[in-house]
């Protein structure tokens, strides 16, 4: 299947997933979605405009400041996305369909799935358009947070807003809720489960805590880095290890047995690619 094809039939399950989050469990419970879609709600509620055609009006601008950044194929794939995930809200909006009437239920099975279909679409390099255009121009300035994040901060603004305009506190609580839950599952899409570590040991016994990382049961690389101890100014190699979650007590447990006074340091990895972990070829 060309690339192009399997891309658009991607943001169009991404689209689906969008729309049935939002129409069936958000919209019916009064909970806003952030971002464009949520002042359209806003205005929705003021006004009775529909919010798709109200989100595809307030698009206009920020697609032209896609094309600028990011060029032509992001701004068609996300215009793409923007038109069809709008057309699928208010076609949704006909079938009367209300998934649920617990709003706390409503705002995070909601936010599942919505966060599922804006994964999809910010997976293959498209968006929804609106907050998400504005978001991924403030990620080119500070990569190292996550898109989610991100997203979370902006969408506070406008949640903030749609309950003190509209009085509905109660709404904008579980609304929170719901984008945090949101947030969550884009980054679990988009990046992965935390499934592997990085792990850095200092310790006297280098040579023999990396023979049996190397060679015993874990089977796994090691990378020696030179570090110098500030304060006592002593140089020590530094052992670092990428390994499995599961194996983390299996990896304490070496070091212990031949030093206990060793210094051990794990931090999370996401999306680990080489001999043993995900393989890069296969990323699209």
């Amino acid at each position: 299947m060309p690339h192009l094809v399997r891309k658009y039939l991607t943001i169009v399950l991404g689209c689906v997933f969008y729309a049935i989050g939002f129409q069936f469990f958000l919209y019916p419970n009064n909970i806003t979605s952030g971002g464009v879609v949520g002042t359209a709600m806003i205005v929705n509620q003021l006004t009775g405009f529909p919010v798709g055609v109200m989100t595809i009006l307030l698009n206009v601008p920020l697609f032209l400041i896609a094309w600028r950044h990011f060029g032509l194929d992001f701004m068609v794939g996300s215009l793409f996305g923007m038109g069809l995930s709008s057309v699928l809200v208010d076609l949704f909006a006909g079938f009367g369909i209300i998934a649920t009437d617990d709003p706390m239920l409503a705002a995070v099975i909601g936010g599942v799935i919505k966060g599922a279909g804006l994964g999809i679409i910010y997976y293959v390099g498209a968006t929804t358009g609106g907050i998400d255009i504005v978001v991924k121009i403030l990620r080119k300035k500070l990569a190292s947070i996550n898109f989610g994040t991100i997203m979370l901060s902006l969408d506070t603004i406008i949640i903030a807003a749609y309950a003190m305009v509209l009085g509905r506190y109660e709404s904008a609580m579980y609304s929170l809720i719901c984008m945090y839950v949101t947030t969550k599952v884009v980054d679990l899409v988009l990046y992965g489960i935390d499934n592997a570590c990085i792990c850095y040991i200092i310790s006297e016994h280098t040579g023999e805590i990396t023979k049996e990382i190397v060679s015993g049961t874990l089977h796994r690389g090691v990378t020696l880095l030179e570090g110098k101890g500030a304060y006592s100014g002593a140089h020590r190699e530094v052992m670092m290890c990428v390994i499995k979650r599961q194996q983390i007590g299996e990896l304490k447990r070496l070091v212990k047995a031949y030093d206990e006074k060793a210094f051990f340091i794990v931090t999370n990895a996401k999306n680990v690619f080489g001999n043993g972990f995900e393989n890069i070829s296969e990323v699209r």
